[in-house]
Parts: structure tokens; C-alpha cells; sequence
């Protein structure tokens, strides 16, 4: 049984390769991307209770490929990304109550492809990525908001590109994805662990299959799900498996009905997971739900368009927000996913 899809109000713009951040006040900022105009460097809001769009403040520089962290302040930290002069190292602060932008420190590193995970200190810890000339990237850098500075960290003991980066409940950062360059021999289903505490890198155990343009969500058990993704040789994963970060093991679960890669992976309210879209062959219509407590994946209806490179947000109702993606006039729609939750409100 699935629940739900529906029409939401179309883009100003038409993208994909953009981020999605819902805001504190419930709202969700787009952030740049990739239209037929090229990279973008627009951005536009969401309100939810009136389901409307409007355009808001650009950034300074157009980027795709890059990452968007809410901070503890509630401003927005964007980073890096690339656009037609290249891989940049810019790191830019929306201000969402001024609907301004801020320059902040450049990082360390040009980068695109990377990942940025806020941490429990509320520093954003970037990591791996690529850059034009030396291919993916082995280092690690930290953002401190209160200060607006960028310090290294110790680089990762291979380098990532297109992974996946989990913030796990003891604190620690989860990366997966097939890596490139490694600094000691290891197998193209390497994972590891950030220790912010030791600033270290720690290889933790293999996953089964080597994979990237996966996606990963953790549970409400703790574990993380890795869904999907893609391998050097193209192909394509149906396949999932769960991380214990009590174990540091890897298991595999029931696999999902469709191979997918560049898809969405959200944690719902009840703990299920909606996965969404996706290209195999072709760009994906389908969805599917996993259900932690039987393992099983379950179909969760055809979005109206299919999409990939596309974002997917849990909004405050419990409602899931789906926008952008693929390469056509469809990547401005978007759509609503109604979970369990935010039903109960509809028949109340």
C-alpha cells in the first residue's frame, strides 16, 4: 500500500544539480543548480502554507555541485561547487530574515562533489570532492561559524568523490562511496570514520559493494541505510545495506525493485525511508519505501514527472517536498509526497 503524490507550485526556474535547505521557520531555500541557461546562481523560497515560490536574493557566484548546511545561527553556509571558470573555493552565508548574502572565508581547497556535514559542535566538517587537474580529492577541512574561519584536518586515508557522509549519533562522520587514490592498499569498498574529537581518520569495515552516487539516511535505530548508486564500470545498484555503529558492520538488506542512482533517500516521521526517482536506463518515475522493521521495500507510487539530480525535503507537516531534476522542461516541477503524518492532518 502507498500513500500519495501531488502537484506542487512549479519553480521560478527550471533546476537540478541544486541543494534544498528547509529553513528554521519551515520554509526551504534552492540554491542554485543547472538550468538551459547554464549554472545558476538564483535562488528562491518555499512557503509551505501557502505553497508558493518566490525568487530571493542571489548568491555571489553561480554554482552546481556544491553543498548548502544550516547552521546553529540559522544562517545558511554555502560552499564551493563549479560553474564555467571552474572548480571554486568560495564559501558564501544567507542571512534568510535580511534575504542577504554574505562572503565568508574561501576554503582551503577548490572543490565540487564534496560533502558538509554539521557537527555537534556545530562546526561543518567538508570533506572530499574533486577538482579539475588533480581528480578526487583526499582532504578534509572545518568550518567555524563564530569565527568564519576554515582550518584543515587530517586528510582521509582515500580520497571521495560523488559520497555519501553520515553524522552518526556519537558524533562521528560515516563516509561512503568507491574512493580514488588511497594512501595505503584498500579495496574499492572502503568506508571511514571522521573522529572530531581526534581529528582523525579511521578505516572502519568494507561495505559489500563498492558504490557512489548512492544515497545514505540514518535510522531511527541508529544504523545507516546506503540505497542504490552506481559503480566506474556504469553499473547500476539496486542493491542496500545497513552500517551498525555500534559493530562498525556491514549487512545487507532486502534490495530495492528498480537499480537507481542520483536519487533521494528521506527519513519519514513513522521511520520508513522514501526513496525517490532516480536514473537507471532512463530517468525515474518510481518511488519505494523501506521499512526498518521487516527489511522489506514496499512501491510508494509514480511521482508525476521522472527526475534525478533532484532534492527531496521533510518538511514540518511531514510531508515531503520534491523538487527539480533531470535535464528537461519537467525540471522545474515539483511534488508532495503525503506521509502517514501528515494524512492524520488531512482527516482530522
Amino acid at each position: 500500500m502507498y500513500l500519495e503524490w501531488t502537484t506542487a507550485a512549479e519553480l521560478n526556474i527550471n533546476r537540478n544539480r541544486h541543494t534544498a535547505t528547509v529553513l528554521q521557520n519551515g520554509q526551504v531555500l534552492i540554491t542554485g543548480g543547472h538550468s538551459h541557461k547554464g549554472v545558476l546562481r538564483e535562488c528562491e523560497l518555499y512557503d509551505p502554507s501557502r505553497d508558493r515560490w518566490i525568487l530571493v536574493a542571489n548568491m555571489s557566484a553561480p554554482r552546481d555541485y556544491h553543498t548548502a548546511s544550516l547552521l546553529a545561527n540559522g544562517l545558511v553556509l554555502v560552499t564551493g561547487g563549479e560553474n564555467a571558470d571552474g572548480v571554486v573555493s568560495t564559501a558564501e552565508l544567507y542571512n534568510a530574515s535580511a534575504n542577504t548574502w554574505m562572503n565568508t572565508q574561501n576554503m582551503i581547497h577548490q572543490r565540487s562533489g564534496h560533502t558538509a556535514t554539521v557537527l555537534q559542535s556545530g562546526k561543518v566538517l567538508v570533506v572530499g570532492g574533486s577538482k579539475k587537474g588533480e581528480g578526487r580529492l583526499d582532504t578534509a577541512e572545518l568550518y567555524d561559524p563564530q569565527v568564519g574561519v576554515w582550518t584543515a584536518t587530517q586528510n582521509m586515508i582515500c580520497s571521495h568523490v560523488y559520497h555519501t557522509a553520515s553524522l552518526l549519533s556519537n558524533g562521528k562522520v560515516l563516509i561512503t562511496g568507491e574512493p580514488g587514490f588511497c594512501s595505503i592498499s584498500m579495496s574499492p569498498k572502503t568506508s571511514e570514520l571522521y573522529d572530531p574529537i581526534a581529528h582523525a581518520w579511521i578505516k572502519t569495515n568494507d561495505t559489500n559493494i563498492g558504490r557512489y552516487h548512492h544515497a545514505a539516511t540514518v535510522l531511527k535505530d541508529r544504523s545507516v541505510l546506503v540505497t542504490g548508486g552506481r559503480d566506474l564500470a556504469i553499473s547500476m545498484w539496486n542493491s542496500t545495506e545497513l552500517f551498525n555503529p555500534f559493530t562498525n558492520q556491514w549487512t545487507t538488506t532486502c534490495s530495492m525493485s528498480t537499480p537507481r542512482y542520483a536519487h533521494s533517500a528521506t527519513l519519514l516521521p513513522n521511520g520508513k525511508v522514501l526513496v525517490v526517482g532516480g536514473f537507471s536506463s532512463a530517468s525515474l518515475n518510481s518511488s519505494e519505501l523501506y521499512d526498518p522493521s521487516t527489511g522489506a521495500w514496499i512501491v510508494a507510487g509514480n511521482t508525476k514527472n521522472s527526475r534525478y539530480y533532484h532534492t527531496a525535503s521533510l518538511l514540518t507537516s511531514g510531508k515531503v517536498l520534491v523538487v527539480g531534476g533531470t535535464f528537461s522542461s519537467r525540471s522545474g516541477t515539483t511534488e508532495i509526497y503525503y506521509s502517514e503524518m501528515s494524512l492524520e492532518e488531512v482527516f482530522l
